[in-house]
């Protein structure tokens, strides 16, 4: 049990560096043009505050806000590569017509701005956030 516990806390951890630092960055770039671009920058502040509250509790109701928040991670991520992609197709087609299939698709993940799969941190963060917050049925009865 002291193990499991050693890496909840560890898992706590990498949790909120990672949170810290990809919202630090996405404020940095000036990540807040627009109402899509601000869905990131919520899910990370509720995600460092369920963090800090399960961390603080580990109550029932922590865990379930914090399951909730890392599967609004989870779609966050997927929409946010999908928005990336979407973009960076529709500059690439500017700037070169003739582009298409394979030629395509390399120059848009290629891109710099905006990266097509940075969005996929949030993925990874949203499934280390439920694995932090997995409780087997065995630990529930020690609750």
């Amino acid at each position: 049990m002291a193990v499991l516990m050693a890496i909840r806390r560890m898992l706590a951890g990498i949790l909120l560096l990672g949170m810290s630092g990809t919202l630090i960055e996405l404020l940095l770039l000036g990540h807040d043009e627009d109402r899509i671009q601000l869905i990131p920058l919520v899910a990370l502040g509720a995600g460092l505050i369920a963090v800090c509250w399960h961390a603080a509790s580990a109550s029932g109701a922590s865990r379930t806000v914090l399951r909730g928040v890392m599967l609004v991670f989870l779609a966050g991520g997927a929409a946010g590569v999908y928005y990336h992609y979407r973009a960076n197709v529709e500059f690439q087609r500017e700037t070169d017509p003739s582009l298409a299939g394979r030629a395509l698709l390399w120059s848009v993940l290629r891109a710099k701005v905006p990266p097509a799969l940075a969005p996929g941190v949030m993925v990874q963060l949203g499934l280390i956030g439920l694995v932090y917050a997995y409780r087997p049925s065995s630990d529930k009865e020690s609750e």
